[in-house]
Order: structure tokens, then sequence, then C-alpha cells
């Protein structure tokens, strides 16, 4: 009797403890053990549930506010932007979310830089040059520079430092100006000379790597002839108008590479002088065949690179969600947005209602998901980061200065989901069921099969990789917070509806988004990221780009 009786004991508390963890107490004896109670597995499917709390009309509840006129546009650092962080972080603790942050609060401080040129100018022989019109500078990736002046001025063909093709080669440019073209030699039938093919190499794709090739080489300046100026000037006039941002931590942009100026043909003849023959000459060999063409200007040039510069604060503002399981949860799985947008130009307050207020929109909902699951003890194995993030109309800012400054280590973190503009269709598409999908290939072919897999399984809209191809000129894959995760080997996939008429206008306004379309999406990214969170293994990275 006293034997089965004990058996009967045993059997009854192994049920009673299946989900209970052994681990040491805290006592002096090491032979010593307490039980530690770890949740239960959530049931099959359980996520079903709490994705169904995402809905089309809470979508546009959050899609009018964040966009309306009393957020006058979320400009980094302005009001706008901070009222629509408090607009978050408010949200986020109303569902329970710890407050993880600086100083107890739901935010991540981001120190800023801002710049503006107070006097940028060129002076070639006495003749003063207008900047946006003859010449310009950004000025977030140019060091503070009050005065330069020089005799000489080194033509040094494209500026490129290549195993198959060299400017440099035996020409010492330090402490010099140099004066280069953009893109590649390439011959008459196309073929590119570096690359030996009709492809360009990354000296015509990655426009910072002749800037910082001129700083490792020790060159003070890098003088870019643009014939086609006016155009260029117009592209980017906003960018050259407003104030730069940068990081203030040692991290802004201007590191690492030479000062810069695009200029006109005619500054360029300017500089040339009485050697215009024999540099076209040069020139159009080094175009043609591939023979660097590096030539000694003497002339008299002045340069002003002179900055006004201002720090202030922007906010990351965090939603962490803690998983269910002892060890896994140390792991995290990040889905990121970013709420910034361009604020007040004028009298026109661009409300940013597609960018990013649809993404944002989304990921406060997919955080009140996830809570709500952590509520009730069915929370997946991982832990989930549900960052907003600041910056990204500055230059992928605020997500640079997470991954710089990560709350929780960049070894643990799994993958990160980015949203950005998925309000609107676009013209390649009749309706919203759809969603173009960015980049879950190019890390881990895990990452794209269970985004598929969850497409199939729970929502049926149509993934369009048009944009993930890595010819895409728009670039798209480098264009969006996600791309600051994937640089540091961490795979990343980026949601997006494509661009509009409105994009970045100040008609990007709330009427127009389709919150049927977002509630899909906000779906598909919350099932992808439960999925990633409670699987026993961790996704893989198993492609090399």
């Amino acid at each position: 009797m006293k034997k089965i009786f004990s058996i009967l004991f045993i059997s009854f508390y192994f049920i009673t403890n299946i989900n209970a963890q052994a681990v040491p107490s805290s006592s002096d004896d090491p032979m010593e053990m307490v039980v530690e109670y770890a949740p239960p597995p959530p049931p099959p499917g359980v996520q079903v549930k709490y994705a169904n709390t995402i809905t089309s009309k809470e979508l546009r509840q959050h899609i009018d506010k964040l966009a309306s006129d009393e957020f006058e546009g979320r400009e980094t650092g302005k009001p706008g932007q901070k009222l629509a962080a408090k607009y978050i972080a408010d949200d986020f603790k109303s569902n329970g979310l710890p407050a993880i942050g600086d100083d107890n609060s739901y935010y991540q401080n981001v120190p800023y830089l801002t710049e503006r040129w107070d006097n940028l100018g060129i002076v070639v022989k006495n003749k003063r040059y207008i900047n946006m019109r003859d010449f310009y500078s950004f000025g977030s990736i140019n060091q503070n520079r009050p005065e330069l002046k020089t005799k000489e001025v080194i033509f040094l063909g494209y500026g490129i430092d290549d195993e198959n093709y060299s400017d440099y080669k035996g020409v010492d440019v330090k402490d010099k100006v140099i004066m280069i073209y953009a893109g590649e030699p390439m011959s008459k039938d196309s073929i590119y000379t570096v690359t030996g093919t009709k492809e360009p190499s990354k000296w015509s794709k990655e426009w910072r790597l002749k800037y910082q090739t001129a700083h490792q080489k020790g060159a003070k300046t890098v003088l870019v002839v643009q014939p086609r100026i006016k155009k260029q000037i117009n592209r980017f006039r906003r960018f050259l108008m407003d104030r730069s941002f940068g990081l203030s931590d040692g991290n802004d942009g201007s590191k690492g590479m030479a000062n810069s100026l695009t200029i006109s043909t005619d500054i360029a003849k300017a500089i040339v002088g009485k050697k215009y023959k024999k540099f076209i000459k040069k020139r159009d060999k080094a175009r043609a065949k591939g023979i660097p063409a590096a030539i000694k200007l003497k002339t008299d040039l002045e340069i002003y690179q002179k900055e006004m510069r201002e720090d202030l604060i922007g906010e990351n503002v965090l939603g962490y969600i803690e998983g269910s399981h002892p060890k896994l949860k140390e792991e995290v799985v990040i889905i990121t947005a970013h709420f910034d947008h361009l604020g007040k130009r004028g009298e026109n307050i661009y409300n940013g209602a597609d960018d990013n207020a649809s993404g944002t929109s989304c990921l406060i909902e997919i955080a009140e998901a996830f809570a709500q699951a952590r509520q009730d003890g069915q929370q997946p194995k991982r832990s989930v980061l549900v960052m907003l993030v600041s910056g990204e109309e500055k230059g992928l800012l605020g997500s640079e200065y997470y991954v710089n400054n990560p709350t929780f280590p960049l070894k643990n973190t799994v993958v990160n989901l980015n949203v950005d503009m998925v309000g609107r269709v676009d013209k390649r598409h009749k309706d919203g069921n759809y969603v173009y999908v960015i980049g879950a290939d190019r890390l881990s072919t895990e990452l794209h099969k269970i985004n598929e897999k969850m497409n199939r399984q729970h929502i049926n809209i149509e993934l369009d990789y048009k944009y993930n191809e890595k010819s895409d000129p728009n670039r798209y894959y480098y264009r969006s917070d996600h791309y600051n995760f994937a640089e540091r080997g961490i795979p990343a996939a980026f949601y997006f509806n494509g661009t509009h008429e409105d994009y970045h206008m100040a008609t990007d306004t709330p009427e127009k988004i389709d919150t049927d379309k977002m509630e899909k999406i906000a779906k598909l990214v919350f099932h992808t990221a439960w999925e990633i969170a409670d699987r026993k293994k961790r996704i893989v990275v198993d492609v090399k780009e």
C-alpha cells in the first residue's frame, strides 16, 4: 500500500510540476535546489487570437492623431516629434509595458548635432562663385573648415583606387585639393574598366567611397565636377537648404571623409586655366581607355566651409515584451518603424500620414497585441522589442544610434522587421492586397521562408519582390532603418508599399490612407515576429552578401 501511495504521489508531483524548472537556490548549500515556475508554452495557433486585436478601426484612430496638424509634421527634435513620442509612450504605458529606457522612461534619448552653413564659398583667381548656382556642398558630410587657400589643385581623373584601375598610383595628394569626375571610366562599347563588364563597380554605386579614399590618402578637399549642376541642385534642394543632422556621439556622417564640394564646369575651367586642352585630352583618355590622368594645376583657390552647430535631443521609443522561456527570453526580436517626418516648411505642414504614421500606427497595434499575450501569460519564448525611431528622415540616425548603443546586446538580436510606408497603393497595383518585401532573403533564407509561410497561413496577400532585386536602381534596401541592423549581420525584412505622388509632399494626409491594407500588413508582421520569437532554434544567417 505504501508503495502504491508513493507511486501516486510521485506521479501527482510530476504532473503538477511539469512546467517547473529546477534552479540553484540562493542559500550557502550548493546542493540545495529550489523549484522556479516557467509558464507553459502557448497552445498552437494562439497568436491568431492576438493578431485579431489589430484592427483597421484602431489603426485609423492612430493615423488620424499622429498625422494631424497638432503634431506639426513630427520633425526630429521639434515639439511635434516630442508630442508623438509621448503619444506612443503613453500607449505603451497604458498596456502595461515596462519602462526600460533612460531614467526609467520609455525613451532612448538620441543626441543629435544640427549644422548649417554660416559661410560657404569658392573663390578662383579673385572671382567669387555663387552657392546653389555654381556649386553646392552638404553640411552633414563635411567638417567645419572656415578657410582654405591653395595655389595648386591636382586633377585626379575619377578619384578611384582599385586593383584594376587607380588614379592615385604614383601621386602624392597629402594636404592637397583634388578635382575629380563622378562615375568611372568606361569604353565606347560600354565596358567598365574596373569590373571588365557592363556592370558598374562600387565606385559608381557607393558615393561615400571616393571621399573616404581621399581622406585615407591625406587629401584635404575633393572637388567633384558636375556638368549637370542645375539638375543636381534641383534634385537635392531640400537637403541643401535644410539644416543637416548628424549624431553628436562621435559617429556623425562626416567622420572618415575628406571635405567635398560639387562644382560646375565653369569653376573647373577657371581652375584648369591655360592647361584646358591638356586637361580635356587627359580626361577623355581616362574615360575611354582607362588610363589614369593626374595633372598638377597651378591656380589661386579659396574655399570657405564655416558651419554653425547646435546640439539637440530626439527620442527612440521602446516597447518591451519579455519572453516566456527562462533562457530564450535573453534573445530579442526587434520590430521598427520611424515616427519622424519633415515638419513644417513655412505655413505648410508635412503631416506624413503614409511616411510614416502608417508604420508607426502598425507598430502601436502590434505592441498592444504582444502586450495582451504577455498579460495572459501566453507570449512567445523570446522577447520582443517594438521600437519607434526618430531621425530616419535625417539619414537613418535614430536606428544607427540604437545599433551603436543597443539596449539589448546585438549578439542577442535575432531579427529586425521594419515597417515604413504601408498605407497607400502605388501605380503597379490596383488595390491594397500587396506589400513589397525587401531584404528578407539577403542574410537568412529562413527569414524569407517564414514570412512567406505566415502569409500563406494567415494573410494571403501578394508579396511583391520587385524592389528586392540587387540591381534595383531605387536602392530601397539601403534607405530605411532595417539597413543599420542588416549592415551588422542581423537578418532584416523591410515592408513597404512603394512611393506615390504625395511622397514627401504636404499632401500626404490621413484621409488618403487605406487602413484595411495596413491591418493585413500589420498582422503579417505580427505573425512573422511571433513565429521567429517562438521557435525552438534561432534563425540562422546562411547567406553571404
